[in-house]
């Protein structure tokens, strides 16, 4: 593996990391009415809905790799957070919230499949 991809992801996750740090302290903070750890959601389909939006940019037009990578595998994929939202929804399974829990779980995988789909969508 080239130095550059390593750099490119790392910065990208560097970024990543600490955006999604931010993103799901703001949201957490700032949405209390909703018992559901929308923080996880939020960067999950935000997250998402930008890989759907580099997708199919790439599928029209030319970017260098480096720069894929960097946003794509380093960025959106330190951005995303898949072991949270199964750690949180592993807490909620065991403190007995069924409902709460298969909401998250709902919310999470269609919310964030749909969200790659309409990202994609935005270039045809």
């Amino acid at each position: 593996m080239k130095i550059e991809t390593i750099l490119a992801v790392g910065f990208g996750g560097f970024f990543g990391a600490n955006l999604r740090l931010y993103l799901n302290g703001l949201v957490n903070n700032s949405v209390t009415f909703f018992s559901l750890p929308l923080g996880t959601l939020a960067v999950n389909l935000i997250g998402s809905f930008f890989i759907g939006v580099l997708f199919g940019y790439i599928q029209n037009y030319q970017i260098p790799i480096y720069i894929k990578t960097f946003l794509i595998t380093g960025f959106l994929g330190a951005l995303t957070t898949f072991s949270t939202f199964a750690y949180e929804s592993l807490l909620l399974l065991e403190g007995g919230e069924f409902g709460r829990a298969f909401a998250n779980i709902g919310l999470n995988l269609i919310g964030t499949i749909l969200m790659a789909y309409f990202g994609t969508r935005l270039w045809h």
